[in-house]
């Protein structure tokens, strides 16, 4: 037993713990979004299925359709000074939802990018699965590595073409305060790199893997899940080095596409995670954007996602074949009230002008604090057990 106080220590939109209980009560908390459907068994493989979009897709799956399944993340256990990482005690949570709902996940603690990973994936698909009907990718890392080549990949947050300034949000003792970020140029290395860690090229090699094995269902489709976003945050993301990912990603899509395989890529709308919060400028663009119209949750989002894979709803595609679940932010009376806003914050107004603190709040969420119901003076096991079957 490893019981003690967890109390939200860190620098910024970064936490050094998590609360196990709070990190649960966000599981329990989004499968009460999902009203149930009755449907025939599915299976699935979810890449990147700990937070996020990914963590949405698996719960809004799992609880609407009954779907069983595989979810693969990396994360890290508990030692001495720190406590396990969110990922993992939202993984612990949605392992007791799976055996509380009578369906079979496993979750895999691993390297996605590794061959040795994919050949234990792919053993516990033929037998526990015997193929899968569906496979999600939602995968965000810093590096990679090849591990055909051995090579390590680094990606960057940088602009293309020309350096960029934007404006940005943080927190000086929860006090929100707007800054003005500099983003430097990318070399066409350092794109090239970024494109090697969040393209597709890792997506590709999951499908060929599975075709191979003869893992794929009559049926299957894949999906990789992607942002565009508003033009407010262009610069940095879909036309920065990120963004070039993305487009490769999309192309990825096509490949496959014109390879037999159904794939898609599916653009889905602003959200507070993770990954996200590190980004100059996207909290702001999202407090602004809570502030002029709200957001439809990543679970809503999910729940739109799986009922058209499952062809419960038909497809809602752009002319280049991407599913958009982003309409309702990208909508043009949206976009122009929020760059309004844009345009009018300073910092002597920005505690008015923009949902700073429900920004704040949603990033203690993501480790498990803010979370309501939860005693947060008490004494909680951190050691948890990473989930068996279910």
């Amino acid at each position: 037993m490893t019981e003690r106080v967890v109390k939200p220590v860190g620098r910024g939109f970064l936490f050094l713990d998590s609360h196990p209980v709070g990190c649960a009560q966000v599981v329990r908390d989004m499968a009460a979004e999902v009203e149930q459907r009755p449907a025939e068994r599915r299976t699935a493989l979810v890449i990147g299925s700990s937070s996020g979009y990914g963590l949405a897709t698996t719960i809004a799956g799992l609880a609407r359709y009954g779907i069983d399944g595989i979810g693969i993340c990396f994360e890290k256990a508990a030692t001495a000074r720190r406590t396990a990482t969110a990922g993992w005690y939202r993984t612990a949570e949605t392992s007791a939802l799976a055996a509380q709902l009578g369906r079979s996940w496993t979750f895999v603690n691993a390297d996605a990018f590794a061959d040795t990973t994919k050949d234990e994936v792919l053993d516990l698909i033929a037998s526990q699965l015997g193929g899968i009907d569906h496979l999600v990718y939602s995968v965000a890392a810093p590096r990679r590595t090849d591990p055909r080549t051995g090579e390590t990949y680094q990606s960057v947050l940088k602009a293309i073409g020309a350096e960029h300034t934007t404006k940005s949000l943080a927190f000086d003792d929860g006090a929100p305060v707007l800054q003005e970020v500099g983003i430097e140029v990318a070399t066409d290395d350092e794109i090239a790199q970024t494109v090697k860690v969040m393209g597709g090229e890792d997506w590709a090699r999951w499908i060929t893997a599975l075709r191979e094995r003869d893992l794929l269902k009559p049926g299957f489709n894949t999906v990789a899940l992607t942002y565009i976003g508003s033009e407010l945050t262009g610069r940095l993301y879909r036309q920065g080095s990120i963004g070039a990912a993305k487009a490769d990603l999309e192309q990825t899509a096509l490949k496959l596409a014109a390879d037999g395989v159904t794939a898609m890529t599916s653009v889905n709308g602003a959200a507070v995670t993770q990954a996200s919060s590190a980004i100059p400028g996207i909290g702001l663009y999202v407090s602004l954007l809570h502030k002029v119209t709200g957001l439809q949750t990543p679970v809503e989002q999910s729940i739109a996602l799986w009922d058209q894979l499952t062809g419960e709803t038909p497809l809602d595609l752009d002319d280049e074949g991407r599913i958009r679940l982003d309409r309702w932010e990208l909508n043009d009376e949206v976009q122009s009230a929020v760059r309004t806003q844009w345009e009018s914050v300073t910092p002597d107004n920005i505690a008015s002008v923009a949902d700073a603190d429900w920004f704040l709040a949603e990033v203690r969420r993501l480790y498990g604090f803010d979370v309501p119901g939860v005693d947060y003076d008490a004494e909680t096991e951190v050691d948890v057990e990473w989930p068996t079957t279910a």
